[in-house]
């Protein structure tokens, strides 16, 4: 027996009652709530069949769920109040119910304008199927009049509304079409319109029949038009008049006037309580080109959407109609034979001693017993030893597979690292099961190993919730409580909730602000979705986003009787207008007056640095790999109008050629062989691939280069032309790294204890990277560089510290961390110490004063041949330089005539540049060769 359903504030809610709908606000992750239609009241799944599981309470419902226009497409809706109807239903918790709204099609609603202004009230004209991600037209039932008239009735008795294509509806909706020869129903696939006399005929009733319609541009004629035109023209009666263009009839409804209609609050309610009939639980059927309207009087024939199926000479084989026999030369063996079959395995012939043999010799990992190309390998592998008879022999090693692939290939995919679980994940939480979306976020994996790990991924959450529920033990059943008494019966029952007391922030902070309007004043403050400039919203906003999905504050009309000076307030002036005799009463009836900026919920981009989602504008996206990461992170500026179109400077690179095309780091190890066939290199879903050229056009990790001391930034804003590579010192070169074995490449190390390792190996490992602020005595501050983040001044050191450490009692700032400015600590860093001495030098002439140092070669050190720079700078005799990295004395022997062809005679002790005096010195020598 049926018994009334309230919700938690007191709704009566019924079968075909449009409700709110959504779990609680951890579970939906900040989205809005969704809007439904009760299709009925369900028992637990345990209740007993028959009338005995009616007398059980309700814990399900089931809902025709209706969709958002930004829910099935990229594009903003300007309407919040607008929905996509659905047929498509689900199963739910009941509990789950929040409170009711009213849904109606637009037809009929009479002021459109004001049912949008009242609370709850949405509207519907189209249909998205969710299968074939196609959207339909809605139109009322007994708008179709192109039926037989048992088939229109049929229609109309049972559904409100019919589903078709658009460029259907002006053929539904035309009157009725009966053909002149036969007077029967003709559709518009199998008839054809006379231009002249505009009578249909079935195109087998034409005579001859027609075999196809005119080909577009062109028109049709029936015989007695065609006779009679050609009777007029042989009597030279027929004059081409000018043509007047008929206005052509059209049954669709009146345009509706522009003007706003008076409000009628009964009419309103009358409009919103109109009956709609439903056929099984379902207000409307597809009737489009692809439906065979006979089917309609079925009850059982589908009511889905239907595409065009794969039928015709574009999907099938042409085939004559009496195939001669194939009879194969006698020098051929038939195919399918023994000799012609490859025997792909042998197990069904062996006996149940051999097959438990075989049985035995498989491995015990679990991951490789569950992997179908590796047993397909095996099978394989198997039969071709025990045909040969080497059965001992067969190594049951997982390596590539040998046949039936294109190139070998593994059998079992290569382990995911962390970095890219934290992408997968993300991506399932945002596209969800749309795996070749999720498959452009994890660049660094195939489409089969994505849905490969999917299915794995999948399958240990759930039996991690099923652990998890076995040792828990079964959840009790108190069929006391699920039963239902008289009493109870009589009652009602109550259900749902109006919110879920986690969205509900009880003690904002001190200075509250809406993530929305930026009002400060509300008697309740929401939780905000994510993306907002504050994580709380007012009562007003938070209300708009969990019903309409809009941030935009619009007023609703009250639902109370009017005042008398809201009555003599003229009709279709805004209900937000501004009013000379309105009082200003409160600070946030002002704040509210003005219209909020409109804030985009648009999908973010997610940082390989810092892990962290941002917009596309902060957090750059490679327009070529998909490389993302923080634009101060890796010194971008890039216009604003140009976010779309950035890419990352290895790519870049492999345009302008401006640094070397091999992008390994200097300071790193070299990649093996078969990280490099990887397309992008190196691979564009880790924070390695944000590198920058050197003085000596190599490339560095900004990893490395920020965090090796003696490295320097030409431009430290832009983290432009690492500097004093050669400065490293030798040690650093030698050390052997301890997480990867190697001692190519140079080593930093750990600031909390001795251990010695790459760069890279340590962002590989997880290890800590960040700045931390110490504050400088006042005696030192004359002497010790200082800056300020965040409101933290002092002496800001590089820190790279093991994963082993305990880093929660430091505040150590991260490299993609921003201040108020917008500016990242590493870039900070980076502005304040790893500024190059640009200001003394220009950039040849740092180098070469670096390479003095390394050679050892001092200002005072006269007597070599070669010479460091001097006070003043010296010049050289050939191109009168004075700029060089080395310049060299012009030896005496030169002026005893050595090489007087050079014309430096009376010139010793002279400079000479480093590029006069290598030429000089081939040319020397090569005429030495020619007088020996």
């Amino acid at each position: 027996m049926s018994h009334p359903v309230y919700l938690k504030n007191g709704d009566l809610v019924k079968v075909n009652d449009h409700v709110y709908c959504s779990p609680s606000w951890d579970s939906r992750d900040g989205t809005p709530y969704s809007v439904a239609r009760i299709m009925q009241f369900l028992p637990p799944e345990d209740a007993p069949k028959g009338e005995e599981g009616k007398n059980y309470l309700y814990t399900r419902v089931r809902l025709a769920w209706y969709y958002r226009p930004s829910d099935v497409s990229d594009r903003p809706v300007a309407d919040p109040r607008l929905l996509l109807a659905a047929i498509y239903s689900e199963v739910c918790d009941i509990n789950q119910l929040r409170a009711k709204c009213h849904v109606v099609h637009r037809d009929k609603i009479s002021d459109l304008s004001g049912w949008k202004k009242r609370p709850d009230r949405f509207y519907f004209n189209r249909l998205f199927d969710p299968y074939i991600k196609k959207e339909f037209e809605v139109i009322p039932s007994h708008d179709v009049r192109n039926l037989p008239d048992h088939i229109r009735d049929v229609l109309i008795s049972r559904y409100e509304y019919v589903v078709a294509e658009k460029e259907v509806i002006p053929d539904l909706t035309d009157n009725v079409r009966l053909c002149d020869t036969c007077q029967v129903w003709c559709p518009s696939a199998d008839s054809v319109l006379c231009d002249r006399c505009k009578k249909y005929f079935h195109m087998k009733c034409v005579q001859p029949p027609l075999i196809a319609k005119p080909s577009r541009g062109y028109g049709w004629t029936c015989a007695p038009c065609s006779r009679k035109h050609e009777e007029q023209v042989d009597s030279h009666e027929l004059r081409h008049a000018t043509p007047v263009q008929v206005k052509i009839k059209s049954n669709a409804p009146a345009a509706r006037g522009r003007g706003r209609p008076r409000k009628d609050k009964t009419l309103a309610e009358k409009e919103e309580n109109l009956p709609v009939k439903h056929f099984n639980m379902w207000p409307f059927r597809y009737f489009g080109q692809h439906t065979v309207a006979e089917d309609t009087l079925d009850p059982e024939d589908l009511i889905f959407p239907r595409t065009a199926s794969r039928v015709g000479p574009k999907y099938q084989a042409n085939v004559p109609l009496d195939p001669q026999p194939y009879n194969p030369p006698p020098e051929m063996e038939e195919r399918g034979l023994d000799n012609t079959v490859e025997v792909l395995g042998i197990f069904s012939n062996l006996t149940e001693s051999e097959s438990e043999e075989m049985k035995d010799r498989l491995m015990n990992d679990p991951k490789i017993q569950s992997s179908v190309d590796w047993l397909t390998e095996v099978v394989r592998r198997l039969s071709e030893a025990i045909m040969e008879g080497t059965m001992n022999s067969v190594k049951l090693t997982p390596t590539r597979q040998e046949k039936w692939k294109k190139s070998e290939t593994l059998v079992t995919d290569k382990d995911w690292n962390r970095e890219e679980v934290v992408a997968f994940e993300d991506a399932i939480q945002q596209h969800g099961a749309e795996l070749r979306a999720v498959r452009d976020e994890v660049v660094s994996r195939s489409m089969p190993e994505v849905v490969r790990f999917y299915g794995h991924w999948k399958s240990e959450k759930l039996g991690e919730e099923t652990r998890r529920r076995k040792a828990a033990g079964p959840p009790a059943k108190p069929v006391s409580l699920q039963y239902k008494t008289p009493a109870e019966a009589s009652d009602g029952q109550r259900v749902g909730h109006s919110d879920d007391d986690s969205s509900i922030i009880a003690q904002p902070s001190k200075t509250p602000s809406c993530g929305a309007c930026r009002t400060r004043e509300s008697k309740v403050w929401w939780k905000a979705p994510k993306g907002l400039p504050t994580n709380i919203l007012c009562d007003n906003c938070g209300t708009n986003w969990r019903k309409y999905a809009d941030l935009n504050v619009r007023p609703l009309r009250e639902e109370s009787v009017p005042t008398t000076k809201t009555r003599e307030k003229r009709e279709g002036t805004p209900l937000a207008g501004p009013s000379t005799k309105r009082p200003r009463t409160s600070v946030s009836v002002s704040a509210q007056s003005t219209p909020p900026p409109t804030i985009s919920i648009s999908p973010q981009n997610r940082c390989l640095g810092c892990h962290k989602a941002g917009p596309p504008g902060k957090v750059l996206k490679c327009k070529q790999c998909q490389f993302r990461v923080h634009a101060g992170s890796c010194g971008a500026i890039v216009d604003p109008g140009s976010v779309d179109s950035w890419v990352c400077e290895l790519c870049e690179n492999e345009e302008t050629l401006e640094a070397s095309i091999n992008p390994d780091c200097l300071l790193c190890p070299r990649s093996a062989p078969e990280d490099k066939r990887k397309n992008p290199w190196p691979p564009s879903d880790s924070f390695l691939r944000a590198c920058k050229p050197t003085e000596g056009q190599g490339w560095v990790h900004i990893l490395c280069a920020v965090f090796t001391p003696e490295l320097t930034f030409a431009d430290p804003s832009r983290l432009r032309l690492v500097e004093g590579v050669n400065t490293i010192v030798r040690h650093k070169w030698a050390t052997k790294c301890c997480l990867c074995g190697e001692t190519e490449g140079a080593a930093i190390r750990c600031s909390d204890c001795p251990k010695e390792f790459h760069s890279s190996c340590a962002w590989k490992q997880g290890h800590k990277f960040g700045f931390e602020i110490q504050p400088v005595k006042s005696s030192r501050r004359d002497t010790t560089t200082t800056t300020t983040f965040k409101g933290e001044s002092g002496c800001m050191n590089a820190i790279v510290s093991c994963k082993d450490h305990d880093h929660s009692k430091r505040d150590i700032y991260d490299i993609c961390e921003t201040n108020e400015g917008g500016e990242t600590a590493l870039q900070v860093y980076c502005q304040a110490y790893k500024q190059a001495p640009v200001s003394q030098a220009h950039g040849l002439l740092r180098k070469a004063r670096r390479l003095d140092t390394i050679l050892g070669i001092r200002n005072e050190n006269q007597n070599s041949s070669y010479a460091a720079s001097a006070e003043p700078e010296p010049e050289c005799r050939q191109c009168h330089s004075q700029f060089s990295p080395a310049f060299y004395r012009i030896p005496a022997a030169a002026a005893r005539g050595e090489q007087a062809l050079r014309g430096l005679e009376g010139y010793e002790g002279d400079w000479m540049c480093h590029q006069c005096h290598f030429t000089w010195t081939e040319s020397r020598n090569a005429s030495m060769a020619m007088v020996v």
